[in-house]
Formats: structure tokens, sequence, C-alpha cells
């Protein structure tokens, strides 16, 4: 699985401990009184963080956390207890506590009767996965002068490109996530990641004009990422992008066509329908898109895909957090919404299958539905015919931050690298421009998709979890939006 030299035996010490535990007796012990399905998480987890402010580096941060969960899930129910104990004892008292909220006297128990009748796999054989992902340089492998030397270089480099400057945030951050999951269906799973991730802030100031720029780079990647993303061009582009909008005049304001560039990443469709697709939103009534299975609720060229298959994207895995295998999960095809995000809680509430999205961000979390690597699919036209098209408009190369109301599809995304469209061409920079919108109605009036797709990282936040994400989409056309600016 790409494992370090000193990560390999570490993870070899590890396996050799779990495959002493008796993980069917703790399995058993959790569904005592009754209960649909139970499962173990079992993890290590090794961050290291390196944050360069004010000209030094003001930490660097490395460490170690292990623990583990037990869940039992009942009806629509779930029990959830963890520790950072991993032992057998502390495991069948993890048990004990899950299987007590399973109590029948309280009409808890799905099955009605005092221990499980249904017939569970104690018997656990270990799942192989389908897919993979290369490590190249595995970040236990290389020395902290290394790591350090990311945000140093960072740093000059934009301090250098103009005088303007005024401060510089540059992080750099690797985690070594290894998780193992044992089931009341008689798997055993195994997942190995490997994540890589730099970002550059930059603050400009000319007079009592402030501007800020920011460029992330990462993924399920190792420190390979620095050979096709250099950090002096990560630091450039935040840089570059906030000497401009000093620069920038202010956006105008009104109803005009939007081009939102490939490179602006996938923020809109992140927020203005991956969440409403996820299925727990959707089955609490809480998503503008409940209920809505086999409608049209976009343009017929829309296809929307959430795939945790993709090689090194930051949304990756072999298995998600529960031990289902990572697929390619098609949401949207040609305009018809075709699934929602299930994880196994909300798969059992609607008789289907888990689509392989339940997440957590560590062994202290319980699953629930997540995106991983969001995305729309790409369409026919050359982006400078799509550009081409607009007499006057907006185009969109960078998205910013945005909020979304997922009960009725509502937003409102800043744009960070924005520039006016003049007769076709890409014209003035503009700074201060906002995309207000309704998710559905803007994804019905998108009129044009691009051949091209570029790809965003983030680190998703919901119900107090964070969780590594990508988004993407091609460059496409909404002939008609609210900018917000100087009107």
């Amino acid at each position: 699985m790409g494992e370090g030299g000193g990560e390999g035996y570490i993870n070899l010490l590890m396996n050799t401990f779990i495959n002493q535990l008796d993980l069917s007796r703790i399995l058993k012990k959790a569904l005592e009184n009754g209960g649909d399905f139970a499962d173990i998480f079992i993890e290590t987890s090794q961050p290291t963080s390196v944050t360069l402010e004010d000209n030094k580096i003001e930490r660097f941060v490395t460490g170690k956390d292990i623990g583990a969960g037990v869940r039992v899930i009942f009806g629509e129910k779930t029990a959830y207890a963890y520790s950072n104990e991993i032992s057998e004892k502390s495991l069948l008292e993890l048990a004990g506590i899950v299987n007590q909220a399973v109590n029948p006297v309280r009409g808890f128990a799905s099955n009605g009767v005092k221990g499980n009748k249904k017939n569970f796999l104690f018997d656990l054989r270990k799942k192989n996965p389908k897919i993979d992902f290369k490590i190249e340089k595995h970040p236990l492998d290389i020395e902290s002068d290394e790591k350090a030397e990311v945000v140093i270089k960072a740093n000059s480099v934009a301090r250098a490109m103009d005088k303007r400057v005024r401060q510089v945030i540059a992080t750099y951050g690797d985690r070594i996530q290894h998780i193992w999951i044992a089931n009341s269906e008689g798997e055993l799973v195994e997942d190995f990641r490997v994540y890589t991730v730099a970002t550059v802030y930059v603050v400009t100031a000319d007079g009592d004009i402030i501007q800020t720029g920011y460029e992330p780079t990462g993924g399920l990647i190792g420190f390979e990422i620095f050979d096709s993303s250099p950090i002096e061009k990560v630091a450039e582009i935040a840089t570059r992008r906030a000497i401009m909008m000093l620069e920038a005049a202010r956006a105008p304001g009104g109803l005009m066509p939007v081009v939102i560039s490939s490179e602006a990443g996938g923020t809109m469709i992140h927020e203005a329908i991956g969440h409403g697709l996820e299925a727990d939103l959707a089955q609490q009534g809480l998503s503008v898109y409940s209920s809505k299975l086999g409608e049209t609720i976009a343009s017929p060229m829309i296809t929307v895909v959430d795939d945790a298959t993709l090689q090194n994207k930051r949304g990756s895995f072999r298995f998600d957090d529960e031990g289902i295998e990572s697929e390619k999960t098609i949401l949207v095809e040609k305009g018809i919404l075709k699934n929602y995000m299930y994880d196994r809680l909300t798969a059992m509430k609607d008789g289907k299958r888990s689509t392989g999205n339940g997440r957590r961000e560590s062994y202290q979390k319980r699953p629930i539905p997540r995106m991983t690597n969001t995305l729309i699919e790409p369409g026919t036209t050359e982006p400078s015919e799509i550009l081409k098209s607009v007499d006057k408009g907006l185009f969109v190369k960078k998205m910013g931050g945005g909020q979304v109301n997922t009960v009725n599809g509502d937003f409102v995304f800043e744009v960070n690298e924005g520039y006016l469209i003049e007769n076709g061409r890409i014209g003035r920079p503009v700074r201060g421009a906002t995309l207000t919108g309704n998710g559905p109605k803007i994804l019905m009036m998108i009129d044009m998709l691009g051949n091209d797709s570029g790809f965003s990282i983030g680190t998703c936040g919901k119900d107090g979890q964070g969780v590594p994400v990508t988004d993407a989409m091609p460059t496409l056309r909404i002939p008609e939006m609210v900018v917000g600016g100087k009107v």
C-alpha cells in the first residue's frame, strides 16, 4: 500500500496485535441485547503540521493518536462508544456500553427479543481492495528540515514578488492514517491513507486597500505532490491574486451572464447540490432535493458524480470508514436525479445499499454520509468558445467561500478572482464580486459546458466533523445570474 519504511514496521506490529484480538467476541458482545448491525473501528493516525507566519516558523507539531470505537445499529438508531485504549478488555467494555442502548424492555431492539436471532457472521474474512494508490515519497521518509523548507520557500517567493506584500502564512501538513474495520457481516477491512497538503495565504496592502490571495495543493499523495505542484508555483499564484486584487476595480452589480472557469474549482457544485444529495439531509427533509429521485433537477447536459476511486485525489480511499469499497456513484445523469450518497444507516432506512460515503473524522466520531470527490462531468464545448459567446458579463477564475441553505437551495459565494467579459474576451479584473442564486434553478439554466475539468481541494465540515474532499467542474456558462458588487 505504499507504506514508508518505518511506518511499514509499525503497521506490521499493529496488524499482529489486532490479529490477536478476538474481534468476533467483541461483536457478539455488542449484539448481546439485539440489533441489526455492529462494527469495530480501529485507527492509528500520525499527523505533522508546520506553520510559518511573520517570517518565522511558528509551529512544528507532530504526534500519534490511537483509538477504537464500537457501534451498534438498531432500527433507525445508532449507539457508539470509543476509547483511546486498544485492548480486548477495553473493546469489550465499549461493546457492553453500546449493547445497553439496545434494550428490548425499552422497545429499542429491532428484532424484538433479547439475544439476536439474525444471521450474523462472526467468522471474519479479510476483504481485499479493488484499487490501490501509489505513494512515491512517503512523508515519514522525509526529514523535518525538508518539510520546513516547503513553508520557508513559499514565504521567500511571495515576499520577493512585490513590496506591497504585508503578510504571508504558509502551512505544510501530512497525515498517515491506518484503519481496521470488523463487522457483523463477517468482514475485516484494512485501509492505509497518506495525505499531504500545503497552503499559501498572502495579504497585500496599498494605502487603505487590503486584499488577500490563497492557493492550496494536496491530495491522497506523498511528498511527490511538490514535483507536479511546486510550492514556488503555489506561492506565486496566491501572491499574484492578492496583488491583482489591489489594482482591480469594484465589481459591477446586477443581473448578467456568468462564465465559471474550470480553474475556479468545484465549490459551487459542492455547496449548491452536493450537500443536498447526502442521504441524511434528504431523509430529514432538510434538502431541496428530498423525495425527488427520478425527477429532472438540472439541465440535460449535467451529470454529477461522486467518485472516491480517483487516483491520488484528496477525497479518495480504498474503503470508506464503514468498510464499504470505494466507487463511482452517479448522482445526477443528464439532469435526472438518480441517487443519494448513503452510509450504512441511511441505506438501511431507505432499503438501499451503501454507496461508500460513510465517513468520519476519527475514531472519536460516528460515520455519517459525506462527499468524497464530487464533480460535474465535462461536456463537449471548447472553453474558448464559451467565453466568446458572452458579449458582456463576469468571468470567474477562482471561487471563494460560500453559504448555502440546503432546505431551499439558496446560496451566495464570494469570487476570489474575477474579470469582466468584454466582447467575448477576458477584460479588466474586478474585486468584491459575489454570486447569488438558487442551486436547482442555476443547474437548470446552465446552457454551455466545457470539455475541460478543474479540481479544488478542501476539508468539508459537517456535524462537527471535518473530512478531506475534492470538487471539480468544467468551464460552464450561466446565461443570467445575480452578481453582487458596486451598483
